[in-house]
């Protein structure tokens, strides 16, 4: 049960952005600039990113939302499943494997980056602004984290739930849908 009073049919991230829209305007136009706008990474690979920090912070329910967009804008299951088991083993560049590491070493802090990883990720083709993105991102996905888990949201089982998350994060990108979200109550 949330710890401040949401709306039910709002689980997760989404109650929180439409409870506080003056403090969550900034946010989303960032995650959409940052996860959506024009970038060298692609999209799949920016939600392999908030994927892998938000399953090492273990929040259910970004892990499930972004899993469940970076499935489908791979079109496959199987590498956002790989990342989450071992980096270095999963079905992804060197160059994705050099940033997701990073992305984790954000998780854990900023000051576990070393430049031993930068240099990798220089090595493996890496360009300043694709590291520079991984680590906002990162930090960005570790801020959505604390705020989804500080607030206790309501985190849905069903797994049909992330699937129409996925297709709105995915087909709508992270901004506020114009019609906001009543038609999503039951």
């Amino acid at each position: 049960m949330p710890y401040i009073k949401l709306e039910e049919h709002l689980p997760g991230i989404t109650g929180l952005l439409e409870y506080r829209q003056d403090s969550a305007a900034p946010i989303r136009e960032l995650t959409q600039f940052l996860l959506r706008g024009p970038n060298t990474l692609t999209e799949g690979e920016r939600e392999l990113i908030a994927t892998i920090v938000s399953s090492r912070n273990e929040c259910k329910f970004c892990t499930a939302a972004h899993t469940a967009a970076a499935d489908m804008l791979l079109g496959e299951q199987e590498t956002s499943k790989k990342i989450k088991e071992d980096i270095s083993t999963a079905p992804v560049t060197a160059k994705m494997k050099t940033l997701l590491t990073i992305a984790a070493q954000v998780q854990e802090s900023g000051k576990s980056v070393t430049a031993e990883s930068i240099s990798k990720a220089k090595e493996a083709g890496a360009t300043d602004i694709e590291i520079h993105d991984t680590v906002l991102i990162a930090a960005l996905f570790c801020l959505y984290n604390r705020y989804v888990d500080g607030l206790a949201t309501v985190t849905p089982t069903d797994p049909n739930f992330y699937q129409g998350l996925a297709d709105r994060i995915v087909n709508n990108g992270y901004n506020r849908l114009k019609q906001g979200y009543d038609h999503l109550k039951k």
